[in-house]
């Protein structure tokens, strides 16, 4: 009798210690989607064309297509960089087009389809594709910016 009892204080004891036990709880990983990072240069110079003057950072828009909203970016304007930073893309499962106008010039298109995905008690973002249009440009795999080149 008293096996009997002692086995079901064990059946019950680790039935509820599976039930409390969450696999993920001690594990810290959150991985954000990587921004995206523009430089407009001069197709045979490559002169980047915020720095010579050609073009002012205050008459960039960035707009969704979808709506005709505008959408926030950073520019970096530190030591001459002058690139154009966008961080909102692929927080969650999400396709977008947007366009790039400089003093309204269509200056290239931006296409992304991103997923949102969990596994192994992290999230991150994976790129399913990205395009490019109506611009030539070079993606820089190291400092993962894409140079946007202009004639």
């Amino acid at each position: 009798m008293k096996k009997i009892a002692f086995i079901l204080i064990l059946v019950g004891f680790f039935s509820t210690q599976s039930c409390k036990n969450n696999d993920c709880e001690d594990i810290l990983c959150f991985t954000p989607p990587n921004a995206f990072l523009f430089e407009l240069v001069d197709k045979t110079s490559k002169e980047n064309l915020f720095t010579n003057g050609t073009y002012n950072k205050t008459e960039i828009q960035l707009i969704n297509t979808a709506d005709n909203s505008l959408i926030e970016y950073t520019f970096i304007d530190e030591n001459n960089y002058n690139i154009i930073q966008l961080n909102s893309i692929g927080w969650k499962t999400e396709t977008i087009e947007y366009v790039l106008k400089i003093n309204d010039d269509e200056i290239f298109k931006l296409y992304v389809d991103a997923s949102r995905l969990y596994e192994n008690c992290c999230s991150f973002t994976k790129f399913n594709q990205i395009r490019i249009e109506n611009a030539e440009y070079q993606h820089n795999n190291q400092s993962d910016i894409y140079q946007i080149l202009i004639d």
